[in-house]
């Protein structure tokens, strides 16, 4: 353990010198999307072939033996989920993908020993291949802030987060900075919190300094419960201590000396990552009772949320936390005032507390050159959906939609048209055509009625049902309700119930406006900041495609042909050659005509299971 700030600098030196006299470097992915696709067997055979070859190689942040020794590593989530798994060799910065066992043998005895680029197993766009990661288009207009150290380190390390000026920020804290000054540094960076509501982190932090009411404390949003969203449970798997070191500054600056992580029971080795690195800051004296021989204490705690979607709302986060059903309150008070245990509480996300050692470290000039004056710094966000380039991306705030699917996506996948962009999530909205040129920031976002939200995008195309999607979400939120205040219990339930009709073509007249007059009286009347956002993705589809509906309800046709009940299965007179072959495998009497005279299907009676498209030799039967 650490007795000041001076044996930590010494060891972060060791560290340092450690990392820089390795010369070649493999490291292989270990994000979620990398080892469902096998990266973990990627790397045993790697250890496999070099051990078989008798090489020189290490596995750890450690002395290397005499000679030419090879570090083979697995760090965090590299973002380019659709090509893994992911292979980066240093210190050329070669990017591989889609590598398998296969490969293995190949990048050690090409790559390793004879200093060769395996161009096949490079990326590849419109016939260019690209070598080096950082030329890649996926990552070239990318700026990573939070998600920095994810594809570099080795997450159960504290060494290899030293060795990359880890807990600078916190020295600096500690022995440089008053908590007003620290105070003010966020304040003056205009960070705004990145949970989806974007409130002034230094305000916040303000608001918790002046409470005179001890003890205080610093909880961390870790929850993280919309449909594909993964920014949070990456930073919290692959670089937990950039985590650790921003809340332990938070109550540095607040006074606070007690943290708490809230984290989903679905992100178990978050759970596991944060527990490691937990146990060893304490180890080193980075957390426990008086910090680096200072005068401040800081402990560290984990609390496992149980998947509620509502535990994302700051009060029924406390809720949880101490113990009771995860509810929202009434405010005020707020939790800066009576937060956790009722005491006064700094309620940050994850993304938040990942900025702030390199405020206090570049200074808030460097972040405000980030992103638009308002809405300063980047943005993570998972690119989802209908996209080429699916996958985890941080963008300058600011960054234009268009720039985020075409450039850094790769525009739709199967060359689809672009159709909308579900972002915020279940609180969000939609967003179209007419909004790519839209900057992605907080100001910008809300005047075209929707939000950042955690920072989930899913990118859809023509043959998506906008009316369909409505539904889905409005079905997550349903459920999700904790049923506390009637608007949103009720009022929910009753939408989900339109939409339901309307898919099943069931729809009636007046159900649109019907649908708009429940949205805006949830919006206006929920208890909650969920509550009065769960209309969200009702609203703006009804906005932007009010056509849809109308095509639901009065023509009973599904124009993207997605809702399975309003799919007609029809035969071309034409092309049918009257086999009767349709008539004979379908299951429920549907279709009947004469031998070599064209039939016809009952609509009443089909069920639409596609038996007969399959069976027709020539092609007459179709869907439209």
């Amino acid at each position: 353990m650490f007795k000041s700030v001076e044996e930590l600098r010494v060891y972060r030196e060791q560290c340092k010198q450690l990392l820089q006299a390795e010369k070649k470097k493999i490291i292989v992915c270990g994000g979620a999307g990398c080892v469902s696709k096998g990266a973990n067997k990627v790397y045993e055979k790697l250890v496999k072939v070099m051990s078989e070859k008798k090489l020189n190689y290490t596995v750890k942040l450690e002395k290397c033996n005499e000679g030419d020794s090879i570090r083979l590593t697995k760090s965090g989530c590299h973002g380019f989920c659709e090509v893994g798994p992911l292979v980066r060799i240093e210190p050329q910065g070669w990017l591989y993908v889609k590598v398998n066992e296969n490969d293995c043998e190949d990048i050690i005895e090409k790559t390793m020993l004879n200093g060769e680029c395996v161009e096949r197993l490079c990326y590849t766009e419109n016939g260019v291949v690209y070598k080096e990661k950082k030329e890649v288009p996926f990552y070239k207009k990318q700026t990573r802030v939070s998600l920095d150290n994810c594809d570099k380190i080795d997450a159960t390390s504290i060494e290899e987060y030293l060795a990359n000026d880890g807990y600078t920020a916190l020295e600096k804290a500690l022995t440089e900075m008053t908590g007003e000054e620290i105070v003010n540094q966020i304040t003056e960076s205009g960070l705004r919190g990145r949970g989806g509501g974007g409130f002034p982190t230094g305000r916040k932090w303000s608001q918790v300094a002046r409470q005179k009411n001890f003890p205080k404390y610093v909880v961390c949003n870790g929850d993280e419960g919309d449909p594909g969203a993964f920014m949070d449970r990456s930073v919290m798997e692959d670089d937990p201590h950039r985590m650790l070191e921003g809340m332990i500054i938070a109550g540095i600056a607040t006074g606070a000396t007690n943290g708490y992580i809230y984290v989903r029971a679905e992100y178990p080795l978050a759970v596991q990552r944060l527990r490691t690195a937990i146990k060893r800051a304490e180890e080193l004296g980075i957390l426990g009772d008086n910090i680096l021989g200072t005068d401040f204490s800081f402990h560290m705690n984990i609390s496992r949320g149980a998947g509620a979607f509502v535990c994302g709302e700051g009060s029924a986060l406390t809720a949880s936390i101490e113990g009771k059903r995860g509810m929202p309150r009434v405010k005020p008070p707020r939790t800066v005032e009576h937060g956790l245990f009722d005491k006064p509480t700094v309620l940050n996300n994850v993304e938040t507390f990942a900025n702030v050692a390199d405020i206090i470290n570049k200074g808030a000039d460097w972040y405000k050159g980030i992103g638009p004056e308002k809405s300063p710094g980047t943005k993570t966000f998972a690119l989802t959906g209908n996209i080429k380039n699916a996958g985890l991306i941080e963008v300058p705030m600011g960054t234009t939609l268009r720039e985020v699917i075409f450039d850094i996506g790769g525009g739709m996948r199967g060359d689809g048209k672009f159709k909308a962009v579900q972002i915020g999530g279940p609180s969000g909205g939609c967003l179209t055509e007419e909004h790519l040129d839209l900057p992605l920031d907080f100001d910008s976002l809300k005047k075209a009625g929707a939000i950042i939200g955690s920072g989930g995008l899913v990118v859809m195309d023509e043959k998506t049902c906008m009316v369909e999607v409505a539904r889905f979400f409005m079905n997550f939120t349903q459920n999700e309700s904790c049923g506390k205040c009637v608007p949103c219990r009720e009022g929910t339930k009753r939408m989900l119930e339109i939409l339901e009709r309307i898919v099943a073509g069931e729809g009636r007249d007046g159900d649109v406006e019907l649908l708009q007059e429940l949205g805006e009286m949830i919006s206006d009347m929920a208890l909650c900041g969920l509550g009065k956002t769960a209309a969200g993705p009702v609203l703006s589809t009804i906005k932007y495609f009010r056509n849809e509906y109308e095509a639901h309800i009065y023509d009973k046709r599904c124009p993207a042909g997605e809702c399975q009940k309003l799919k007609r299965i029809v035969i071309d007179p034409e092309l049918c050659k009257g086999c009767s072959k349709c008539s004979r495998i379908c299951p429920v009497g549907a279709i009947s005509g004469k031998i070599k005279e064209p039939f016809t299907i009952d609509l009443n009676k089909c069920i639409r299971c596609g038996s007969c498209i399959s069976a027709c030799a020539f092609k007459a039967i179709k869907e439209e």
